[in-house]
């Protein structure tokens, strides 16, 4: 079962910090399952209750080869006797990721569709198609998107004493994560977002939606550390990872959080934070990514 109280928090020590006279935290939620790592029980959770309110017996939801969210569905799935679907972007390779590997081993189906059907995973004639060929299923939006993801991702914060700071950072892969966190924060705050996607300024209007208006002025989008895009990773990302694990042995990924430290650290030395600042940022998990990387590039697994 899932070990929300071992989501600790846990003090950086770096010269940067020092340097700066400013406080980090780090809120280990890669902490609380060794397969539901993160942020993926809290996006999860409300799907899974109503699903199971509703007496469906399966689940179905979207990702792609190593998505994080795949495997933490057919986990959680298969811990909430329910079966699950994952519909795959892409053409079936001839050996499966790790990751997929994985999900069908927790009882998770596997069905492949084309990038093209993929980009139609939200419209409702598609929609409408899975429930016609799979009539008990429910359906969950990529990444735990929507309203019910926003709602358990607002209940990150509870497992910090949150008006002890100042800032609240966090990566931004759908954003239904930094809309929670941004609904949960105190008016003091300010809560910074890293997109890992390339060209991101903004919350798509989606996503905006479920943002109390009232916070609004708390939200920074800081679009300057994708590193190229989704999953798009190059030899300084991976030594600046390899070099914050060694310093604070805490492991990141190079889809979300290594970006994220990244962003953290250089915004430290551009002097972004004022003095006494205290931080708090979210490891939101995703390390069952690294998996796709050739043994020995990184320092940890």
């Amino acid at each position: 079962m899932l070990n929300l109280q071992s989501a600790i928090i846990e003090s950086l020590h770096l010269k940067e910090l020092n340097e700066k006279n400013i406080q980090a935290d780090v809120l280990r939620l890669d902490r609380i399952h060794h397969v539901i790592s993160g942020n993926k029980w809290f996006k999860l959770k409300y799907y899974l209750e109503e699903a199971v309110g509703k007496k469906h017996t399966s689940v179905l939801t979207f990702g792609g080869a190593y998505s994080n969210h795949i495997i933490a569905t057919a986990f959680a799935a298969k811990m909430c006797g329910l079966k699950s679907i994952g519909i795959i972007r892409g053409e079936e390779p001839k050996v499966l990721s790790h990751t997929l590997t994985d999900a069908k081993n927790y009882g998770m189906q596997i069905e492949f569709i084309s990038r093209d059907e993929y980009k139609t995973k939200t419209e409702e004639f598609f929609l409408n198609e899975l429930r016609k060929k799979i009539p008990d299923c429910y359906i969950i939006p990529e990444g735990g998107e929507g309203l019910l993801g926003v709602k358990g991702s607002s209940e990150i914060l509870d497992a910090v004493k949150q008006n002890d700071y100042s800032h609240i950072l966090c990566a931004i892969g759908t954003g239904t994560m930094f809309a929670g966190i941004v609904n949960a924060s105190s008016a003091h705050q300010k809560i910074i977002g890293f997109p890992i996607l390339k060209g991101i300024k903004n919350l798509s209007t989606e996503v905006h939606q479920y943002i109390n208006s009232e916070k609004e002025s708390c939200i920074e989008i800081n679009n300057d550390y994708h590193f190229g895009g989704y999953a798009k990773k190059n030899d300084e990302l991976i030594k600046f990872m390899n070099s914050f694990y060694q310093q604070t042995k805490i492991s990141s990924d190079f889809v979300y959080t290594g970006k994220l430290f990244y962003g953290m650290i250089d915004l430290l030395q551009k002097n972004h934070f004022a003095s006494g600042s205290k931080l708090l940022i979210i490891h939101s998990g995703g390390l069952q990514g690294n998996s796709s990387l050739a043994e020995g590039t990184l320092l940890f697994n």
